[in-house]
């Protein structure tokens, strides 16, 4: 994985040789130069004011010093990117209504606008010149040091040449030697220039960054890792499914069927009847596999589709089950997997709990979303939260944006409906 912050990078042996410590001098020269500039304008816009202050049009011009931390709070971020591959965000909230006015009223009621505004000042004031020491003190100075030879041949005609204008040196073995100690010191100034960077990084950060921001950064992050997750799980599921199917279960039916044939072939005695009784737990253990096959992933989702691989479960439920699902499409991997196994714990509950003559599954994609319902004429009284198996579906539906609801009111009829935003595509495109 790439580095995602300079003390990451610093982490890892080959700092010296990669372009952060070369992206640290850049983002402590960038601030130089902007908090300079900062300082410039902030002092010019103030004096301009205070001058203009006399005949009251200097007064509305002040608020032009309130938002002046806007625009250099909206610089540094991107200057953190140097450094800092996360993005900081700075949220401002929206106006009310259109126009000049309002948007001049929400700046200035924010808060957000007045800790860019500290920050502005603070940066100006004290913060620009901590970079400029640090990237003349870590880098002009071995740079010096290092061109020592260069200077000699140069400027001192091959005979002399000062270093760091404090030092004379009149032979080039000594030149030499003062520029491999620059090298040397190049080396350590890489790290002082990554610690200064980062910890102005890790300063300006906490100034200038949105609570709200960072904490919807977060949020999506845990959503998109949920997600893949979910999907890392149904591969696995697949692959568990892939290898039973192709290997336990085709050694399975080899043994029953050599059962099969000594049972025929041998004679009639205690031998036959221990091979009959091999042949039919090999026959068990073979349908066991193959259930729990079908259980982990069904090969018929896989090949046909959510819609035959609901047929399929009505197929195998104990209550009469109708069937009423039209999709034009398939949609992903996982909210096909997802709404297969809730209408399987949905029949499997009407068939267990629920006392139903018949029952009745529903769906198909309309705007974006692909609902199904499974409904029983059955008692109700069915609580998802009392340990029906539908807890934990309703956690994996959520993780996909779905939702999951259950009406039971006791005498029923019950209804299972659940919704997932997707969209569908052809089964050809899937597949390739």
């Amino acid at each position: 994985m790439h580095p995602r912050n300079v003390w990451q990078a610093m982490s890892r042996p080959g700092f010296l040789l990669s372009a952060w410590p070369w992206r640290s001098a850049a983002y402590l020269l960038t601030g130089a130069v902007t908090g300079a500039a900062a300082l410039v304008g902030i002092v010019a816009v103030a004096t301009l004011c205070g001058a203009l202050a006399i005949v009251l049009v200097g007064l509305p011009l002040l608020v032009l010093v309130a938002l002046s931390g806007l625009p250099v709070a909206e610089v540094e971020r991107r200057r953190l990117r140097l450094i800092h591959r996360t993005p900081v965000s700075g949220r401002h909230q929206v106006p009310a209504a259109p126009g000049l006015w309002a948007w001049l009223v929400t700046r200035l009621r924010e808060q957000t606008t007045w800790r860019e505004l500290g920050y502005a000042l603070l940066f100006a004031g004290l913060l620009w010149p901590v970079d400029a020491l640090a990237i003349t003190v870590a880098l002009l100075f071995p740079l010096s040091m290092v061109a020592t030879p260069l200077l000699m041949a140069t400027v001192g005609d091959g005979h002399e040449a000062k270093v760091l204008k404090q030092w004379t040196v009149t032979t080039w073995p000594t030149a030499f030697g003062v520029a491999v100690l620059g090298l040397l010191l190049m080396a350590l100034c890489a790290y002082v220039l990554g610690v200064t960077a980062g910890a102005r990084a890790e300063l300006t950060r906490l100034l200038i960054a949105s609570p709200e921001g960072e904490l919807s950064a977060k949020v999506v992050e845990l959503t998109r890792s949920r997600v893949r997750l979910v999907d890392a799980f149904e591969a696995e599921r697949r692959r568990i499914e892939r290898d039973l199917h192709d290997g336990a279960q085709q050694r399975l039916v080899a043994l029953t069927m050599a059962l099969g044939l000594a049972r025929l072939d041998a004679p009639a005695g205690p031998l036959a009847d221990q091979l009959t009784k091999a042949h039919e737990e090999a026959g068990k253990a073979l349908a066991e596999l193959r259930e729990l096959i079908h259980g982990i992933h069904p090969k018929v989702l896989t090949d046909y589709g959510l819609q035959a691989a609901v047929a399929d479960a009505a197929d195998r439920c104990v209550v009469p089950v109708d069937i009423d699902l039209e999709l034009p499409g398939r949609p992903a991997q996982a909210v096909e997997s997802a709404a297969y196994f809730v209408v399987c714990e949905a029949l499997a509950n009407v068939a267990k709990h629920s006392g139903a003559e018949r029952a009745r599954v529903s769906g198909g994609h309309r705007d974006g979303l692909l609902f199904l319902e499974v409904r029983d004429d059955g008692c109700g009284g069915a609580d998802a939260s009392a340990g029906s198996g539908l807890t934990g579906l309703a956690d994996r539906v959520s993780v996909l944006d779905g939702r999951l609801a259950l009406t039971s009111p006791p005498g029923g009829p019950t209804l299972l409906r659940v919704e997932f935003p997707c969209e569908l595509t052809k089964a050809a495109d899937r597949s390739a």
